[in-house]
């Protein structure tokens, strides 16, 4: 299995795109939770880079997916902490 898939014709990250999908068909309420999105952003800084292809694919999940309030808020307030921190 490739790590990358192509979704609407971009490269995105497979591990990112398997862990939403899993987030969503948990028993909670279908849709990405706080802890779903702390897991996510674990494996968005492994390589202690945000890359582009990270950027769109989390991109795609924020717009494709449905998130808890608290935890859409919650992942971009900590991506922008961790960029400004570099």
């Amino acid at each position: 299995m490739s790590y990358y898939k192509t979704v609407d014709g971009k490269k995105m990250d497979g591990n990112l795109l398997d862990m939403a999908e899993e987030a969503i068909a948990g028993a909670g309420d279908g849709r990405i939770s706080k802890q779903d999105a702390e897991t996510m952003i674990a494996a968005v800084k492994d390589s202690g880079e945000y890359t582009d292809v990270e950027k769109d694919t989390m991109e795609y999940i924020r717009d494709n997916f449905k998130w808890t309030e608290g935890a859409d808020e919650w992942f971009r307030s900590e991506v922008a902490r961790w960029a400004s921190m570099k």
